[in-house]
């Protein structure tokens, strides 16, 4: 999850999503706009997927997992 921040929120990412979203010409946000929603959904993806681990780990703790 810090990842996908640290991906989002610095100078070229913010400019990047600038560019996608609220740029002034046509040609412009056509190019950017599926490489960002697509980074966006990949790293959505990528979020669901840690909280999953997470939350098998957790559970699997809780249940006091059998040592081989």
């Amino acid at each position: 999850m810090l990842l996908t921040a640290a991906v989002a929120l610095n100078p070229v990412g913010l400019d990047f999503l600038h560019s996608a979203f609220f740029a002034g010409e046509q040609l412009a946000r056509n190019i950017a706009q599926p490489i960002v929603l697509t980074a966006m959904a990949i790293l959505g993806l990528i979020g669901a997927l840690e909280w999953l681990v997470r939350a098998f780990i957790i559970n699997r703790r809780a249940r006091g997992g059998t040592t081989a």
